[in-house]
């Protein structure tokens, strides 16, 4: 599949509807870039003209402002911001919930202002205006796992709810859901320091939730969530029973030709 980068599109001289900000995991881990290509396949398939930055998109600063290094965090968000604002890029969909968070809430101050979705919220409206049409499926039930950055920090707890029934599934909520969602550990940069003390990680509670759900699948929107119920899931000897998806690849699977 070839993804156009927004150089050779402004070359070209054509607009894009919207620019995928992929994100750091999106882009290296290899889990994450599953969900990276089901979303883009997803774009093509629907017929919106898109396009990434490539080597030209940088760390939107968000694991260094969280871990206190703000210096960082300013260079990286203006290197970024100075390349959006050359393209005049006016709308931003990211995969990642902490990159939608920082482009969305903490770059307008420093000079760049833009529409940003979550790609659960950009989905929810394609498939809402029928520009995504979905096979008739079988009915399933599944779990859905609340990332901090999209539901408490940003209170977006319908949209992701709203596909997963869009694909005809139910959710059984978990013990906690919505605003009282468990966190799985990685967020607030913890994804990249050693643990905290104590006695049990985080996800290994948040596994035993979904393990107690009864569920044999866990929809989550972020690529942190997802390696950290993944990792819960084989702490538990679980890989064999219970799955993890982003709703991307579940709708990339059920999409109308």
């Amino acid at each position: 599949m070839q993804i156009p980068r927004l150089s050779e599109v402004a070359t070209q001289g054509k607009n894009i509807e919207v620019l995928f900000w992929v994100g750091c995991a999106g882009s290296y881990d290899a889990r994450a870039q599953k969900v990276s290509l089901a979303f883009a396949q997803i774009l093509e398939k629907a017929g919106i003209s898109f396009a990434i930055l490539g080597e030209e998109e940088k760390c939107t600063g968000d694991p260094a402002r969280r871990a206190g290094n703000e210096f960082l965090f300013q260079i990286l968000a203006l290197q970024n911001i100075e390349t959006l604002n050359q393209y005049q890029v006016k709308k931003i969909v990211c995969t990642c919930p902490h990159c939608f968070n920082t482009l969305k809430n903490e770059y307008p101050e420093l000079g760049g202002s833009y529409e940003v979705l979550h790609h659960t919220q950009y989905l929810d409206e394609l498939i809402e205006s029928g520009r995504i049409k979905l096979k008739e499926t079988n009915s399933e039930t599944v779990s859905y796992h609340d990332s901090c950055y999209l539901g408490r920090v940003n209170n977006e707890y319908e949209a992701p709810r709203s596909l997963i029934h869009q694909l005809k599934m139910d959710i059984r909520e978990m013990k906690r859901s919505k605003k009282n969602g468990l966190c799985c550990g990685a967020g607030g940069g913890q994804m990249f320091k050693e643990d905290e003390p104590g006695s049990k990680r985080i996800n290994e509670e948040r596994i035993e939730e979904v393990i107690a759900n009864g569920t044999n699948i866990v929809v989550a929107n972020c690529p942190f969530c997802i390696t950290m119920l993944q990792d819960g899931i084989k702490s538990k000897d679980q890989q064999d029973e219970i799955m993890v998806y982003d709703l991307s690849e579940l709708i990339v699977e059920k999409m109308q030709e």
